[in-house]
């Protein structure tokens, strides 16, 4: 009797604490913000999702900056500080694999406070995970993933700042010939992103008369490319037309430009954004220089809200350059700001993250019209962003400078 007294008091107790415990800050599962009990702010975070440790790393530890100067700017913004938020980030490494992004979006959509991710950077990798994106109703804005695909699949939850290959392909044939080439070795390194934007540049070029003396396929994280300098050095080309990227556990760009030179092929190898970072000149040395990319968007010092960026990047993150895709990053970040501030301000900060408050943030971006760092911010019906600038940069005394055509 005594044994079965104390079992009775015992379980009341722990129903107790429990019915405590749910009065005093138990969550319901329609409720998803995350209250700080120190400052009594709604804290909400974006996620950040690119290659951190391998892969195309420079873009992605740019990016990864620029969204935490974003984070820092919209919490210092008095509208924010009037609806009680504290934005955050939260960071996922895809390492530039398709696989490990889709991790990362796993993390992120378990996430309860999250408001929407700026990611990813590959297209492979944006591909993969926007599919858990999208099956988790949370908006996604890739900062630097060009293979048209992406907002081909009518998912309405992914988005992106940067122009396309289907415009940066044309533009750079279109470039090509004005430069007075007229016959191409073309080369991608089998991922959609490069794969992509060889047909869009192939078709142009030809329809403008030029020539392809060939086509290729390397592999990713390739580092023997001598098959492919011997069959290039043959042709005679006036270029080399890389479709990939440039690190060395991606689509190698930097090593195969420095095999190219060292074998002979003494023409200028010619890309897209993949090629247009700081490292591709560090790693291929010498054989860069003279070497072309076209890229969305810019130089940075030439947009309106150009130099503020580049101050406040700079003050913040001494020391680091600004990579290609950092402004466009940035304002992935801006938009997803923006439209959270306007859900909350329209329907209270602690129904941001309901499954409602995610159709609304989905919407608002929909609607964004801002002038951003890289110009002005708008998305057409698939989530393309309709500011398409392409740039073409140039190889000079071992830094990229942008070309007038």
């Amino acid at each position: 009797m005594k044994k079965s007294m104390k079992f009775v008091l015992l379980a009341l107790v722990v129903l107790a604490a429990a019915a405590l415990v749910i009065g005093c800050g138990g969550k319901s599962d329609s409720a998803s913000t995350e209250g700080d009990t120190t400052t009594g702010k709604t804290t909400l975070t974006i996620g950040m999702g690119g290659p951190l440790t391998q892969g195309d790393v420079a873009f992605g530890q740019g990016a990864q900056r620029a969204v935490q100067l974003a984070v820092e700017d919209a919490n210092k913004l008095p509208e924010v500080t009037e609806l009680g938020i504290e934005f955050k980030t939260l960071d996922g490494d895809d390492q530039s694999e398709a696989e490990k992004g889709v991790t990362a979006a796993n993390s992120f959509v378990s996430d309860r406070s999250l408001v929407g991710v700026v990611g990813h950077f590959n297209s492979t990798v944006s591909i993969a995970a926007s599919k858990v994106y999208n099956e988790n109703n949370v908006t996604a804005i890739s900062y630097g993933s060009t293979n048209p695909d992406l907002t081909k699949q009518g998912f309405k939850t992914i988005f992106r700042t940067c122009a396309t290959d289907d415009y940066q392909g044309p533009t750079g044939a279109d470039d090509a010939i004005k430069l007075g080439f007229k016959k191409v070795a073309i080369i991608d390194d089998s991922s959609p992103y490069g794969q992509g934007l060889v047909a869009e540049f192939e078709k142009k070029f030809k329809e403008l008369g030029g020539e392809v003396t060939s086509k290729q396929s390397t592999q990713q994280k390739q580092n023997d490319f001598t098959a492919v300098v011997t069959k290039i050095k043959s042709e005679r080309p006036d270029f080399v037309y890389f479709g990939g990227t440039y690190a060395a556990d991606t689509g190698a760009g930097a090593l195969l430009t420095k095999q190219l030179k060292e074998g002979g092929v003494s023409v200028p190898v010619m890309g897209g954004d993949g090629l247009y970072a700081a490292d591709y000149i560090s790693e291929a040395g010498e054989a860069s220089e003279g070497d072309l990319a076209t890229c969305p968007g810019m130089p940075v010092e030439l947009l309106p809200q150009g130099q503020a960026f580049a101050d406040a990047y700079k003050a913040k993150f001494p020391g680091k350059d600004i990579a290609a895709f950092d402004a466009y990053a940035y304002d992935a970040a801006q938009a997803l700001i923006k439209a959270v501030v306007k859900v909350a301000q329209e329907n209270g900060a602690d129904k941001v993250t309901s499954p409602a408050g995610k159709e609304a943030i989905q919407a608002a971006v929909a609607a964004s019209s801002f002038d951003g760092v890289t110009g002005p911010i708008a998305f057409d019906e698939n989530g393309d962003n309709t500011n398409r600038v392409i740039t073409l940069y140039k190889v000079v005394d071992g830094a990229w400078v942008a070309q007038e055509l």
